[in-house]
């Protein structure tokens, strides 16, 4: 699957980033940086609530494809600006993190 299709299938909000063909591959869902740095990979797609700067770092290290803030959860002012500028595809879903990876996973993602 590619991003672009990401976007699109699951009805995702771009708060920043673009529909690109770029992979997407797997999925990681959680809200402690520590452990995401550790467990995501590369092209996976990262579900958290999280909305601080620090989102933006750790997305950097592990080179996710893309950043899901599930429940409808807004970035603060700073993430969103540091995403612009790292050029990190930050998305946003309304549904929970166990939702939107249920419906991955129904995907085959």
């Amino acid at each position: 699957m590619t991003l672009a299709e990401l976007i699109r299938r699951f009805s995702l909000v771009v708060l920043c980033g673009e529909e690109t063909d770029a992979p997407v591959r797997g999925c990681y869902i959680g809200d402690l940086l520590s452990r995401v740095m550790g467990q995501a990979k590369k092209d996976n797609v990262w579900l958290t609530i999280m909305s601080g700067v620090n989102v933006c770092a750790v997305a950097s290290l592990t080179e996710v494809a893309c950043v899901v803030l599930c429940e409808g959860v807004e970035p603060d002012a700073a993430l969103l600006t540091a995403a612009k500028q790292h050029k990190i595809t930050l998305l946003q879903a309304e549904r929970s993190a166990y939702a939107m990876a249920a419906a991955l996973a129904a995907a085959g993602l």
